[in-house]
């Protein structure tokens, strides 16, 4: 029996609305009551929207969640560290010399991308692990497409230094 419209819409972008939230509050338990939150929200005003790209709209609800979560909550937690052992991909077994590099790799990457600005590090997860275009992030976000192409370069620039072994700069 096929599921509502409300289920055929948003849960097929619940893993894409998770990532989002992880990346934004930092750690999994701060994403899971994000997502929930946000699912809530989404529920109560499904009846307004209008549009053919749930996904978005999902994601921005998501993203205005996550700033509200980080709001309210912020000072008093901590994040837990990103946990690649439990995020990461299943992958074939490389010899134990390969698997240790391949960890350092994933480490520095994701220390790298904690290290961006928040709004920053949005841009770069809706584009790079999400595959939202352009238009889509700015709608998301509610910026200007400028402004989109204006922090993926900036968060890319950031990343490459970091990545590299150059000095962090100080962020605007």
């Amino acid at each position: 029996m096929p599921g509502s419209p409300v289920e055929q819409a948003l849960l097929p972008h619940l893993d894409a609305a998770y990532n989002l939230a992880r990346w934004l509050t930092g750690n999994d338990h701060d994403a899971e009551d994000v997502v929930q939150d946000a699912f809530v929200r989404a529920l109560r005003f499904f009846g307004g929207f209008r549009g053919d790209d749930a996904r978005a709209w999902l994601l921005a609800i998501v993203r205005n969640t996550s700033y509200d979560f980080l709001r309210r909550r912020r000072p008093q937690q901590a994040s837990d560290p990103f946990d690649e052992e439990v995020h990461g991909a299943p992958d074939e077994r490389p010899s134990p010399e390969a698997e240790l590099l391949r960890r350092a790799d994933q480490a520095l990457v994701r220390q790298a991308l904690e290290s961006l600005p928040l709004a920053w590090r949005e841009v770069i997860v809706l584009r790079e692990l999400e595959g939202l275009s352009y238009k889509q992030i700015a709608d998301v976000a509610g910026i200007q497409i400028g402004t989109v192409m204006s922090r993926l370069a900036r968060a890319r620039a950031r990343l490459k230094q970091l990545l590299a072994g150059g000095a962090p700069q100080e962020a605007p």
